[in-house]
């Protein structure tokens, strides 16, 4: 169905559930329970005129908003702007999805932005409340690179930081933590790119080891192919644990799902099991997996709100099922 014979006001009443927020664009949200309130970390999408291209260059967001929440349905706050581009001496353009996380009474945000060099990295930013405001760091991460951070607090105490994406985000042009614009995506039979996690340091502004690629398989035990796109791993990392086991999720890109994968350490290797998210509407799809009071809930965008904008998306939440196994069931995110 092409984008120009939607009738966005049949889809909208037929959402699986509606935008947390319509007075701005919000996309990407990182989602966790801080102080028993859900405070949501999203990117602010805006529209700066720029044409779309498979680069990513329309999504030029400049700032980053927290939203928050005391229950799910309740009444979602906007906290204004937590940190700005300008703020941030190292960035150049393009404050793409963030995450947040808590450790010793500091709260640290971390952000992906392009660099002079127009190469994305990842900063870290502090703040002594989870809405914010946040003071960035002046310079990002050494040796962090590409897109979407996303932070899981284990039981032990340790901090894993996950990120990548190809195409915008980058990933393809590194091998072994090193840039070359010449290295590119694996061919269709070689083993897919696959998400980067490297443990944090105690203070939390730095790595605390290498960088390392995390390993997707299929149900065979292989390493999931570049051609496979309806699995592969394209961007958008998320971690979660559930009665013991590691849920790594993420976004599969050109095909459009939000799938799943489980593993028995925080490194990987992760076996594929299936879908979390159909594709919604608007190119990207992005989420994260919060537990709330017992239940667990998706969060994620489309762009319905903007009638198919795919860079102005608006952020959801929907209550997420497992079964018996643990499988997390599929969620439909419009009603037939």
């Amino acid at each position: 169905m092409s984008e120009q014979s939607i009738d966005y006001k049949q889809l909208r009443a037929k959402a699986l559930s509606q935008p947390l927020v319509e007075h701005i664009y919000t996309a990407d949200p990182s989602a966790h329970v801080f102080n028993g309130r859900i405070y949501i970390y999203p990117s602010h999408d805006i529209d700066a005129g720029i044409a779309f291209n498979d680069n990513g260059d329309h999504f030029a967001m400049q700032d980053y908003h927290v939203l928050s929440l005391d229950k799910p349905g309740g009444q979602v706050t906007d906290h204004g702007v937590a940190l700005h581009i300008k703020d941030v001496p190292w960035a150049e353009r393009q404050m793409w999805a963030p995450d947040a996380a808590y450790k010793n009474g500091t709260y640290y945000f971390y952000f992906p932005a392009r660099n002079a060099q127009g190469r994305f990295q990842i900063g870290v930013a502090t703040g002594d409340s989870p809405a914010g405001p946040f003071k960035a760091q002046p310079q990002p991460i050494a040796g962090s690179f590409s897109i979407d951070p996303a932070v899981f607090a284990d039981d032990d105490g340790q901090y894993y930081l996950y990120f990548g994406g190809i195409w915008g985000g980058q990933l393809q042009h590194y091998r072994d933590c090193q840039y070359d614009p010449a290295f590119a995506e694996p061919l269709a039979h070689e083993p897919a790119l696959g998400p980067m996690v490297a443990r944090l340091s105690e203070n939390m502004l730095e790595f605390a080891q290498t960088p390392q690629q995390i390993q997707l398989l299929d149900e065979q035990g292989q390493l999931l192919q570049a051609a496979d796109n309806q699995r592969r791993f394209f961007e958008a990392s998320w971690l979660h644990k559930y009665q013991g086991k590691y849920y790594f999720s993420y976004s599969t890109g050109d095909s459009h799902f939000i799938c799943y994968a489980t593993g028995d350490s925080p490194y990987g290797p992760f076996v594929y099991q299936g879908r979390i998210l159909e594709p919604v509407v608007g190119w990207t799809t992005h989420h994260s997996i919060c537990e709330v009071d017992g239940k667990w809930y998706l969060f994620y965008h489309d762009s319905s709100l903007s009638e198919g904008i795919t860079h102005l998306r608006s952020v959801k939440m929907a209550e997420l099922t497992y079964d018996e196994q643990g499988r997390i069931q599929t969620l439909q995110p419009y009603k037939e």
